[in-house]
């Protein structure tokens, strides 16, 4: 086994890396960014029902990824829905479990989801739950006879965001979208 062995965390300083498409990047790349979570200047809760809210974080429609923050204010449920591709999230407060499995999810705890799962999520705790995801593909939700209700994806995701900002005159962030 090699051993890794990195720069000195004690230097920062900007390394010009030479990199020979680096022409191409600078006019093809969106280029990395920061999207504040913390306060609304980047993106504000959009409401998912009457207990849930959503800040959304990122868009890209090149691979049907999308971000987000979900937050379900209070003990709730978000409805049984099926996953058409891959699911990452992290629990940033609170708990939440799945009716089809035996764990509960708390506060630094990552959540794998693969597709062709569905699932019931469900949160017990007084104070609800947020949960950071990284999710691509589009999601089905069904109701309680397992009838088919809705898809969302990065389009669904997109126009919930649009939609909200419209309605309530704040100016669509041109950084969520990769």
């Amino acid at each position: 086994m090699s051993t890794m062995t990195a720069p000195p965390s004690n230097k920062a300083e900007i390394v010009n890396v030479p990199f020979e498409f680096k022409d191409l990047v600078a006019r093809h790349s969106p280029g990395g960014r920061y999207i504040e979570a913390e306060t609304d200047a980047d993106s504000p809760w959009v409401p998912f029902g009457d207990n849930a809210a959503i800040k959304h974080l990122a868009f890209d429609v090149r691979t049907g990824i999308f971000s987000n923050i979900l937050w379900v204010k209070g003990p709730g449920a978000i409805g049984t829905h099926l996953h058409r591709g891959t699911i990452m999230m992290v629990c940033l407060e609170g708990s939440v479990r799945y009716l089809e499995y035996d764990w509960v999810a708390s506060p630094g705890g990552l959540i794998l989801e693969v597709p062709g799962e569905s699932h019931t999520l469900v949160t017990d705790h007084p104070n609800g739950v947020r949960l950071f995801g990284w999710m691509q593909g589009p999601i089905e939700f069904y109701d309680e006879n397992a009838q088919f209700v809705m898809t969302a994806d990065v389009w669904w995701f997109m126009n919930h965001y649009e939609t909200y900002c419209r309605e309530n005159n704040i100016p669509i962030n041109q950084k969520l979208y990769l």
